[in-house]
């Protein structure tokens, strides 16, 4: 989808298996690219897109506005349940260069 948006939405997996779909679709065109998550997988988000600012494309992509909300869920026992949400929009900054696609450069810090 060059040009257009895409939007990743956080859950149980890793960490860098995110961060490589987030790489992935910007290198594709996709701007701004929208890292969704709820509940715990929040924390999780927002490692997203500092790793993805601060390691792969450091200088290259700026975040935000970034949203939060509260999403009404109905849970498994039927109740409805207030669960939290957020929205971090990476948007490619202008006349930025990306670095080719792939692992960051050598001496990066490890993933944390």
């Amino acid at each position: 989808m060059p040009g257009g948006s895409a939007t990743v939405y956080i859950g149980p997996k890793p960490t860098m298996t995110y961060v490589f779909q987030v790489v992935a679709q910007i290198h594709s065109g996709a701007s701004p690219v929208v890292i969704k998550a709820r509940g715990n997988a929040i924390a999780k988000a927002v490692d997203v897109a500092e790793v993805v600012r601060k390691r792969f494309l450091e200088n290259a992509v700026d975040a935000g506005p970034i949203t939060i909300d509260t999403e009404r869920l109905v849970n498994r026992e039927g109740r409805e349940a207030n669960v939290s949400a957020i929205a971090i929009p990476l948007t490619l900054r202008p006349g930025a260069t990306l670095p080719p696609p792939g692992r960051p450069p050598e001496g990066s810090p490890p993933p944390g």
